[in-house]
């Protein structure tokens, strides 16, 4: 079999979590853009499963959740007048859901900026924590409701609201650098949230380093993903690498190691043999067929 060595599988999935585009790799590697392309899919399937399996009873206290934007094959905008365009291009917002405290990546979730996108979203992480949670949003109309639906009572729920700026010129500098913030007000929703915790420091912090370690993420080139499925790939792969693999600067520890979810730190060969474990899992055999003789 032609199977890439260990060394520069991990070497590739390494690049991925570090900001490096796909062409970029193969250059770098000296593999085919084919290779690597087809390492995100394994690695992406798998990390999926990793996040689903081990990011459940987290025992977190403060969740602060946000959303941060990109898109696919073509901005929403152009996606009339695109060529061949997918059923999927346009915005992409991926929500996520941080604990304040050991700062894991609890949920994620691309898809658009939609009620029941919100719904889905939050009941995916209600049900991967363990009792009761202080929950901070952005302002977005979409989280009251989807928040009611998957905590129901059980949440101390609060908003932070920014107020912007209106800028009515069209100069290059309102064109590549987001509105200027003139203010924030703290609402309490539900329960009795601690209105000194209230905050989306954290989870804004987290999107930065989104953007800063995914290709895809880069405003102003064509690194965007072509293809939603390799979009969720690459973040599967990165998340699954902040949590586990990756030792936050304020605990000196993973992420995951704070919340209690594993005793050590991963290393990317961890990653990489559970991906080797999966794609080699024997496939269920066809049906058998008689031959008839002549």
């Amino acid at each position: 079999m032609n199977v890439l060595p260990l060394s520069k599988r991990v070497q590739i999935l390494n690049l991925l979590c570090e900001g490096a585009s796909m062409r970029s790799i193969s250059r770098v590697v000296g593999v085919s853009i084919n290779t690597v392309s087809k390492l995100l899919v394994d690695a992406g399937e798998t990390c999926l499963d990793l996040h689903e399996q081990l990011v459940t009873h987290v025992q977190a206290k403060n969740v602060q959740c946000d959303e941060i934007w990109s898109f696919c094959y073509a901005k929403q905008k152009n996606v009339p007048t695109a060529k061949a365009a997918p059923e999927e291009a346009g915005d992409v917002w991926t929500w996520t859901a941080l604990d304040s405290d050991s700062k894991l990546i609890i949920s994620y979730l691309a898809s658009g900026r939609t009620q029941g996108a919100a719904i889905a979203f939050m009941e995916d992480v209600a049900r991967r924590i363990t009792g009761r949670v202080q929950l901070t949003t952005d302002g977005h109309g979409a989280y009251p409701y989807a928040v009611r639906v998957a905590f129901g009572k059980n949440v101390d729920f609060a908003q932070l609201i920014k107020t912007y700026a209106v800028d009515h010129g069209k100069s290059a500098e309102r064109r590549y650098s987001p509105a200027v913030c003139t203010g924030a007000y703290k609402k309490p929703i539900t329960g009795n949230p601690d209105m000194a915790k209230v905050s989306t420091s954290h989870v804004e912090r987290a999107n930065l380093t989104m953007r800063m370690g995914m290709r895809r993420f880069t405003r102003l080139t064509n690194a965007h993903s072509k293809k939603y499925a390799n979009h969720l790939y690459a973040l599967a792969l990165f998340f699954m690498h902040y949590n586990f693999v990756r030792q936050h600067k304020a605990h000196r520890m993973s992420p995951a190691m704070a919340a209690g979810l594993t005793d050590r730190l991963w290393s990317m060969e961890d990653i990489a043999e559970r991906i080797d474990i999966r794609v080699n899992q024997p496939k269920p055999r066809g049906p058998y067929r008689k031959t008839e003789k002549a």
